[in-house]
């Protein structure tokens, strides 16, 4: 008893001194994590550099773009072929991807030989033989018939420029056929097909085995967005965003990129770490100096890798008494497979032995258990490399996701190291898990990425293509031509016209109101005046200096009020005694108790103006109720009040409204001003009409404001054939129903809306976020139009464009978010348009009012959709350009229309008023 645990302890000690011994040896192979981090930090330049236009062509990581935009997202269903070439033989398959709640994917396969005489004939024989084989496996199913689409493997080194176009940079594994490199090996399957007549194909994508890999897995877990391959060779391929791929144009979106990595280390960025194993496994190789990283990693170097230690350790007397044989001293005897069944066996020790007594030495225990070490060493630093490399991926996408603190990451796997040896796998997921411990990564194993990964690339191209054909026909309803603007901006005119006649104002939506304001700012009025500005909860009071000559200008003192609700919904006296209040309030702030000015009122409101200073209420809007008001003249009711204080005396001169106001601030910089235009939450237009035309008012000399009220256009159905059912649906469900169609289908308070209506729509049929509708997303307003210029926003990445989506409730993927861009910009282009056609038919219609051939014209606007929005000015002033040529229009952003606006009418009201004393 005594003598066996003897025995076994000793047999342990010289265990452990042996793995000792080959521990000291090899060093250099084992590699701490400190190391693995600095060779995950070189491969992540490395990738920068494959991926910059100026660096690619010397970068060894080639990073090459496949085209493949899009990952799976499980909706995916059809029927498809694929043809899997990668070696001399070659198979053909009918994969069936199925939806019906299950989602299924059934595979039928082929597998077809290629003859030695045809592998080294003309590229005509080859695809000849590939296109019988087709032809003979769709004749078995029975679906010659049918124009299926197919997906092609093709694992030989390519040029790739689109999704369905691959050159054939050169031949390996044997294959010679004349006259295909440098082909497009797509339109050779065509060309092949064609000369058949038999049967047609739609060949839609052509991949290689590790995107395919990556695709498998996508269809079972929409997390995966890396491909590994570690069998005979290494690769991998990951999603990269679109603005980092200088390569191909565009800047929007995601691409999976081939990243080609056996190459890493070709420029000697690995030199300081390879050993001088690696360097004669390199020597020896077929392509010395090239895929230098996968001489060190992959299946078909790692036997051979074992191999040399042991010839190298035995002439150093280390192993087998010193003793070599001609079997160890052979390349390729010793193989992969034996290093995963020494490590795989239980007694891997046992295993070694049998393995070494093939190679024709006759090994001791302590050579066996040195044999064992030395596999583990090499194929450990195998997974270690590879982890090293991933985790660089892993934190390249990781950044790409706005350095989310945990990425959720899947990465799909395939190949015989992988998936045969015994510890490969554990070792590498524990390694990436502990260089990236801020990652959640899940491996998953693909089952045929060559075949069932081709077919489902085709798979999701298709997808992409029916939805983005359907999202198209819907937006194309939003989509306006210039001969459709160009009708409308008639039909504007046509109603302008009708609110200007005396016996049509009456049923003309467009109500063209007479404002009394007859003339805009020459420059010398003078003086001070007070404004009020009351159109919500909140009102200002404000005092305008007005300066002319040398020191001309406008400074402005103003304070804001708050109007209790219980104020609002009292009476008319009691609102418009508060307001006094407030001026009382603002005039002794300013130190002017008792002084009496001009006053110019902001009154926005639905009102009826017989004067300049009358202006009857014809409604509150906004939540006001107060008592007493409707059907009276405001400036009436402001009188009385301030009357009843006995304070101080105030002389009303002006009743206006914001756009009015817009119109004479600009005009006060530039005298060619005279249309003002608001486009924020509301829309308006007013410009100066010739007084012959404005029949509501009596006289015929000179001009006056009109104020439009343009919101209305279309609310007698004129604008009908241009509105889409969104259009109706976000008017059916407002406040007001039937009401200011034009201005709910071009301003701020209606646009977040219209986007929502189009992304339910999209939702439901499939097109958007997986069909899943949120519960946010059903909720009326939540899609604010600040959204609109937030998502359009130039600088604003994809990635930004998913926090507001994710703020929304919406979980959304890369494609998602694209789409929400796209909807985004259709529905501002179309309003901006809009815009343009009304603000043409105004600027024509003053032109030729004045019988001119151009005319140069002035606009000045205000509203947030105008100043905020990124594209929306831009695109306006290029459609009034298009639609009014013979007008050269310019704009100019006002500054407190409503404030300042109505102090410079009341400035202006007043230089007239005294020019008429004198």
């Amino acid at each position: 008893m005594i003598a066996s645990h003897l025995l076994a302890y000793f047999f342990t000690e010289l265990n452990h001194d042996q793995v000792q011994k080959v521990d000291q040896y090899l060093y250099h192979m084992r590699l701490s994590d400190e190391t693995l981090q600095e060779i995950s930090e070189r491969f992540r330049k490395e990738m920068e550099k494959g991926l910059g236009a100026t660096t690619h062509p010397t970068a060894s990581v080639k990073m090459l773009p496949t085209f493949v935009r899009s990952t799976p997202d499980g909706t995916e269903h059809g029927e498809f072929l694929a043809l899997d070439l990668g070696g001399t033989n070659f198979r053909v398959l009918r994969v069936r991807v199925m939806d019906n709640g299950l989602r299924r994917v059934e595979m039928e396969n082929q597998i077809y030989a290629i003859p030695e005489d045809i592998m080294r004939g003309s590229g005509t024989q080859l695809f000849d033989h590939i296109a019988e084989c087709l032809a003979n496996f769709m004749g078995q199913l029975q679906i010659k018939d049918k124009k299926l689409p197919l997906g092609f493997t093709f694992s030989f080194p390519c040029h790739q420029t689109k999704l369905d176009e691959s050159f054939l940079v050169t031949w390996t594994k044997g294959f010679k056929s004349s006259g295909v490199e440098g082909q497009d090996v797509v339109r050779l399957i065509r060309k092949a097909i064609q000369r058949r007549g038999d049967f047609d194909i739609d060949i839609v994508a052509v991949v290689n085995d590790t995107v395919g890999t990556m695709m498998t897995c996508g269809y079972d877990d929409q997390n995966c967005e890396i491909g590994l391959i570690v069998g005979t060779g290494s690769n991998a391929c990951y999603m990269e965003e679109m603005r980092h791929i200088d390569t191909v144009e565009g800047d929007e979106g995601r691409m999976c990129i081939n990243m080609e990595w056996g190459a890493f280390g070709d420029d000697g960025t690995l030199n300081d770490i390879r050993t001088e194993f690696d360097q004669e496994v390199d020597m020896g190789s077929l392509n010395p100096g090239k895929q230098l990283f996968e001489k060190m990693i992959s299946g078909m170097y790692m036997g051979e890798l074992v191999r040399l230690i042991l010839v190298k350790m035995t002439k150093e007397e280390l192993l087998f008494g010193g003793k070599l044989s001609s079997e160890l001293l052979t390349t390729g005897l010793f193989e992969t497979k034996d290093v995963s069944d020494i490590e795989g066996e239980k007694d891997g020790v046992r295993k070694a032995h049998e393995i070494l007594v093939r190679l024709g030495l006759q090994p001791t225990h302590e050579d066996c258990v040195a044999t064992h070490r030395i596999c583990q060493v090499v194929s450990t630093r195998s997974a270690n490399l590879c982890a090293a490399t991933l985790a660089a991926v892993l934190r390249r996408l990781k950044e790409n996701k706005g350095g989310e603190e945990r990425l959720r990451s899947t990465i799909g796997v395939d190949g015989s190291v992988y998936k045969k040896h015994p510890h490969f796998a554990k070792r590498l997921h524990k390694t990436v898990r502990r260089l990236v411990p801020d990652c959640d990564v899940r491996f998953l194993r693909s089952e045929d990425g060559s075949g069932k990964g081709a077919a489902m690339v085709t798979a999701v191209a298709y997808r992409l293509a029916d939805q983005h054909r359907a999202r198209q026909k819907t937006l194309e309803s939003l989509k306006l031509s210039q001969e459709q603007l160009l009708e409308v901006k008639r039909r504007m005119k046509v109603e302008m016209e009708q609110g200007l006649r005396k016996e049509t104002h009456a049923s003309a939506p467009v109500k063209m109101l007479p404002t009394y304001v007859c003339a805009t700012p020459d420059g010398t009025e003078k003086g001070d005046f007070l404004a009020l500005d009351l159109g919500g909860t909140n009102f200002r009071v404000l005092l305008v200096r007005v300066r002319n000559g040398k020191r001309r200008g406008v400074e402005m003192h103003n304070k804001i009020y708050s109007i209790p609700q219980e104020v609002m919904h009292g009476t008319g006296d009691e609102l418009f005694d508060h307001i006094v209040q407030c001026i009382a309030d603002f005039l002794e702030y300013m130190g002017m108790k008792g002084v009496s000015l001009p006053l110019g009122f902001t009154f926005s409101f639905p009102c009826q103006q017989n004067r300049l200073d009358e202006s009857i209420l014809l409604k509150w809007t906004k939540g006001f109720k107060a008592s007493g008001c409707e059907g009276e003249d405001v400036v009436n009711l402001l009188k009385e009040a301030i009357h009843r204080r006995e304070e101080f005396d105030l002389d009303v001169v002006a009743v206006v409204n914001d756009t009015v106001g817009t119109m004479m601030t600009c005009g006060y910089e530039d005298p060619h001003c005279e249309v003002g235009l608001i486009v924020g939450t509301g829309s308006n237009a007013c410009y100066m009409e010739e007084m012959r035309n404005v029949e509501l008012v009596e006289g015929e000399e000179g001009r006056m404001c009109v104020n439009m009220e343009w919101g209305a256009f279309g609310d007698n159905g004129c604008l009908d054939d241009f509105r889409t059912e969104f259009d109706v649906a976000v008017d059916e469900l407002s406040l007001n129903a039937g009401k200011q169609r034009f201005e709910k289908m071009i301003s701020g308070m209606y646009l977040g809306e219209i986007v929502r209506n189009i992304l339910i729509d999209f939702t439901k049929r499939g097109l958007l976020f997986r069909g899943r509708i949120s519960e946010r997303l059903k909720t009326r307003g939540i899609f604010e139009t600040k959204f609109l210029s937030q998502i359009e926003s130039d600088c604003l990445a994809l990635l930004q464009v998913r926090a507001i989506l994710q703020h929304l409730g919406l979980e959304s993927t890369c494609d998602d978010s694209i789409i929400v861009k796209e909807v985004c910009a259709v529905v501002a282009r179309r309003a901006a348009q809009l815009c343009g056609a009304g603000m043409a038919a105004v600027v024509d219609k003053i032109r030729e009012n004045r019988g001119l051939d151009t005319l140069k014209v002035t606009v000045g606007v205000d509203g947030t959709l105008y100043k905020l929005h990124p594209h929306f000015a831009k695109i306006m002033h290029e459609t009034v350009q298009d639609l009014a040529p013979r007008c050269d229009v310019s704009f100019l952003e006002s500054e407190d229309g409503s404030g300042k606006g109505a102090a410079l009418i009341t400035a202006v009201a007043c230089r007239i008023r005294e020019a008429g004393q004198r």
